[in-house]
């Protein structure tokens, strides 16, 4: 009896040792699979608005419908997969992104279905369009650093890196789109008004500082070498954004090099930079 009584504690102990050390990875995921999920929506949102411009300034191409449609769809993939808040004030703000989502969403598909009704929309519905875009990306932003205050947990420096390259190249090519649609940099919904060309420095610069870390692998850099040879491709375009615009080749060239920066940012996270 006193035998099987000694080993009861070391036991006991040691089961939770082991339930301690099976959780505490699975806490430590929720957080960092939940900013995730909110980066990729956040970039759903910014690409469903550079895609509509993209439509109107096309006279209704089909294939920007449908690419709006994947956004949205995306999107609220992303948005339903967020998990349990870790605290009151990111599950206000949560609550409030789930109703900025859905009216954004709405106003979207008015106006695309007002435009497959009567061949053009309003101005006005754009400029609201745009607003509750720039509403939307404000509030997940809040949320997105409330997640790592009220958790703990910390998105690691290159990784953020990586995801702020992305917004960058999307609000560009979100900007380029307004522009190109004749729409107006007063509707631009990337949540700040500055020149293009001041964007596309910033994105250069931070592209170069990227490709200098010294914790990239030859796997980082070489992916880090196709972006840049992308973005080269396409950055005197952009500086010149006055000068015959090509919407098309800065719409698809955005969409590669966002899909490159992304496939870094997780190799940045795998390896925790």
């Amino acid at each position: 009896m006193s035998s099987r009584r000694s080993l009861a504690f070391p036991l006991s102990t040691l089961l939770l040792f082991l339930l301690a050390s099976l959780t505490s990875p699975l806490l430590n995921a929720a957080p960092a699979d939940d900013l995730l999920r909110l980066h990729q929506l956040r970039l759903a949102t910014q690409k469903s608005l550079g895609d509509f411009y993209m439509y109107n300034g096309m006279e209704g191409d089909q294939r920007y419908a449908r690419m709006i449609g994947e956004s949205l769809q995306e999107g609220q993939a992303h948005l339903d997969g967020l998990g349990e808040m870790p605290g009151d004030a990111s599950r206000a703000l949560h609550t409030q992104l789930q109703n900025g989502w859905q009216s954004y969403r709405s106003g979207l598909q008015a106006v695309m279905e007002a435009m497959r009704r009567q061949g053009y929309t309003d101005l006005q519905p754009i400029a609201d369009l745009a607003a509750n875009n720039q509403r939307l990306m404000a509030i997940s932003q809040e949320l997105y650093q409330k997640i790592q205050q009220e958790s703990g947990f910390s998105v690691p420096p290159l990784t953020q890196k990586s995801r702020e390259q992305s917004l960058l190249m999307q609000n560009i090519a979100l900007d380029y789109a307004s522009r190109s649609a004749s729409v107006g940099t007063s509707f631009f919904g990337g949540g700040e008004e500055r020149a293009i060309d001041e964007l596309v420095g910033e994105f250069a610069s931070q592209l170069d500082n990227l490709s200098a870390a010294q914790q990239n692998t030859p796997q980082i850099s070489a992916a880090l070498g196709s972006i840049e040879t992308k973005w080269r491709y396409i950055e005197k375009s952009l500086r010149n954004y006055n000068e015959n615009t090509v919407p098309f080749l800065i719409s698809k060239y955005s969409d590669s090099i966002i899909e490159g920066l992304e496939g870094v940012a997780a190799q940045y996270a795998a390896g925790q930079q």
